[in-house]
């Protein structure tokens, strides 16, 4: 099959040279053809970039052939690039969440639906092979009634980092806690009610929301979603439990790295999930095997431009799960 043109708007983003970096590495699927750094943004990680053409805005969307874009700037700038994309018709793989505008999201996905393109979005736990198996078991009822999803994502940034989340409504929930909104969505679809507790440690007198948390309630049950950015040993406390009638999964390490490297990580996985064992069974526990968390999603952005899979988060789902982020943000938003 021909291979899809693509390039990259943005370098800023914390994933963005993540992102070059497995484009070109996918050498048999895409063709980079150049990347653009906006708004006077900066290049974060250069390396991924050497070799590559950089290019305005305005010429990389208009090289010939262009079949698609990832969009990786400062996360206030995401929608906005997107929609210029979208705007020319092309697939765009956009990072999370999208900007703090709902008015413009909503544009966006309302072009997305008329020009029939793909959109793709950068939540990568979706990707996440342990993920996929315990959502297969959901479906499948080993689980039975879920009732319960738990999900932490933490870690230790500088004072300066932790400030600069000010810039965000709910700071932290809206930096790195909409990865958990989407999980929780994921497994227990849309919620009734969204109730947020975001708030600032206040360490080294940063005033930012740095502790992300928020509350999903659903008719039979509550989930919640927590995020900090003040944490030491935060990353290895990062998981997701899922719980139901018939027994309960937790990962944890959601994601581990192997020698330090982010392209090469795993997922411990706990099972207990035999309801015939006494309420004290601490289950089945086994790793993943290593896997790269960019490869898989950008194959499946691929995947779908090719027309060889349908893309199971609709533009409407995409857009529900943006407002559910809003609302664990603080944002109120009408029903």
């Amino acid at each position: 099959m021909e291979k899809i043109k693509i390039g990259q708007i943005g370098a800023e983003h914390d994933h963005a040279g993540e992102i070059m970096r497995t484009l070109l590495k996918l050498t048999d699927i895409f063709e980079v053809v150049g990347f653009a750094v906006p708004e006077g943004e900066k290049i974060v990680n250069p390396k991924p970039y050497e070799g590559v053409p950089q290019l305005s805005v305005e010429e990389l969307l208009a090289v010939p052939g262009l079949r698609a874009v990832t969009v990786e700037t400062y996360e206030l700038h995401l929608t906005k690039y997107a929609q210029m994309a979208v705007d020319r018709g092309l697939a765009v793989h956009m990072d999370k969440p999208g900007g703090a505008d709902l008015g413009d999201f909503t544009k966006l996905i309302e072009t997305v639906k008329q020009k029939g393109t793909v959109f793709h979005t950068g939540y990568m736990y979706r990707y996440n092979p342990a993920v996929l198996k315990l959502k297969q078991d959901v479906d499948n009822g080993r689980l039975g009634e879920i009732y319960s999803v738990e999900a932490h994502m933490d870690c230790c940034h500088s004072p300066a980092k932790r400030e600069w989340l000010g810039g965000f409504p709910g700071g932290m929930m809206f930096f790195l806690g909409c990865h958990l909104i989407d999980m929780i969505c994921f497994f227990r679809g849309l919620p009734e009610e969204v109730i947020p507790f975001n708030a600032a440690t206040g360490i080294a007198d940063v005033k930012a929301e740095d502790y992300g948390f928020a509350v999903l309630k659903y008719k039979n049950g509550v989930s919640f979603a927590k995020s900090c950015a003040a944490e030491r040993g935060g990353y290895m406390r990062r998981q997701l439990v899922v719980c139901g009638r018939h027994g309960t999964v937790q990962l944890l390490p959601f994601e581990a790295s192997i020698d330090n490297n982010t392209t090469d990580i795993y997922t411990g996985v706990r099972e207990a999930l035999d309801p015939k064992r006494s309420w004290n069974y601490d289950g089945f526990r086994y790793t993943t095997r290593s896997f790269d968390r960019y490869e898989g999603m950008m194959k499946g952005f691929a995947r779908y431009i090719n027309g060889e899979a349908e893309n199971p988060f609709t533009p409407d789902y995409e857009l529900a799960v943006y407002k559910t982020v809003l609302r664990a943000c603080g944002v109120s938003i009408p029903e």
